[in-house]
């Protein structure tokens, strides 16, 4: 083989490659994924305008909890089970329903749109302490007893849903 087409094959390789790996990279994760409802079947069937629908379902995402909190005078951090928070949202859904002219001519079709929300959770967690104090330097070192702690981190949600509803010719 001459070093030209040597050079040529390797350049066509390495273009090749190149492709390959651009096409291969991972896709930006979706929030939500949409769902379509298909109803052309029923509407040739019936013979009559069905509503259009769609939705969107959301994809949860785990986050990173934040870690225990260590306080001076207590053997036990403060946050003992940190609450996780987890991301996703609630489904979304667009509907378009055709009105057989009751508002007049001018409306007949009424829709709602409803896009999938962003939901911000952080589930429960655990805060406690031993029923122990810190080491006494007075006390030869030895700790002392003391009544324990509970406490329970309160779960958090965080939404703010919007929806769109509209009336008008062939929405």
């Amino acid at each position: 083989m001459k070093p030209t087409t040597r050079r040529t094959l390797a350049a066509v390789v390495t273009g090749v490659a190149a492709a390959v790996g651009v096409a291969a990279t991972p896709a930006v994760a979706a929030r939500a994924v949409p769902v379509p409802v298909p109803l052309g079947g029923a509407e040739t069937a019936l013979g009559m305008e069905l509503p259009e629908v769609a939705g969107e379902l959301p994809v949860p995402t785990a986050g990173a909890p934040e870690g225990p909190q260590y306080v001076e005078g207590r053997l036990l951090p403060e946050r003992t089970l940190p609450q996780l928070p987890v991301r996703g949202g609630l489904p979304g859904a667009d509907v378009r329903q055709p009105l057989p002219h009751v508002l007049g001519d001018e409306f007949d079709h009424a829709g709602v749109d409803a896009p999938a929300a962003e939901l911000r959770t952080l589930a429960p967690g655990l805060s406690l302490d031993a029923p122990l104090t810190a080491p006494n330097p007075e006390a030869l070192g030895l700790p002392a007893p003391k009544l324990p702690e509970v406490g329970v981190l309160a779960p958090v949600v965080q939404t703010v849903p919007v929806a769109d509803l509209g009336v008008g010719p062939g929405l």
